[in-house]
């Protein structure tokens, strides 16, 4: 039985390798090249971690981005992976991390008027500049900023 499926084996690699060989040269049988595999690669200028203490304040633009207003006034664009489902809605979230910084591997909770709501994981930390502070029009970026009603 081991002979047999031994030889077997060796007739389809040996006919595969005949057959690639045979065509090799020929245009309606060589295989398209494949394009490269997509990897996930951290954006240019983006960082996975931020400082907890350095986090001023947050504001969430859309179901799939927040911002974070940072020490020394910049601002860090966090676009997550997924639609956070009620996140745009209730524009509130609470974390939980044992570290002193949050990551791009941590997850966010959606606070709803009854509780926790949908949890979701955040992506790289991005540099972002509104967009009148170089020369343009509020709203000219994809990101808008939120307004949020005074305490």
């Amino acid at each position: 039985m081991k002979d047999h499926l031994a030889f077997a084996l060796a007739a389809a690699v040996s006919l595969g390798l005949t057959l690639q060989t045979a065509h090799a040269g020929d245009p309606a049988v060589t295989p398209e090249p494949q394009p490269a595999k997509k990897t996930s690669t951290m954006p240019e200028g983006a960082q996975r971690c931020v400082s907890l203490p350095q986090i001023r304040s947050t504001r969430v633009v859309d179901a799939q981005t927040i911002l974070f207003e940072m020490g020394g006034k910049k601002t860090l664009a966090n676009r997550l992976p997924r639609k956070c489902p009620g996140l745009a809605f209730e524009k509130r979230f609470a974390y939980k991390t044992s570290l002193n910084q949050l990551c791009n591997t941590d997850v966010i909770t959606v606070i709803t008027s009854i509780g926790a709501g949908a949890s979701c994981g955040l992506g790289y930390f991005e540099p972002w500049v509104a967009p009148e502070q170089i020369g343009g029009q509020p709203g000219d970026g994809k990101l808008e900023a939120v307004k949020t009603p005074p305490n």
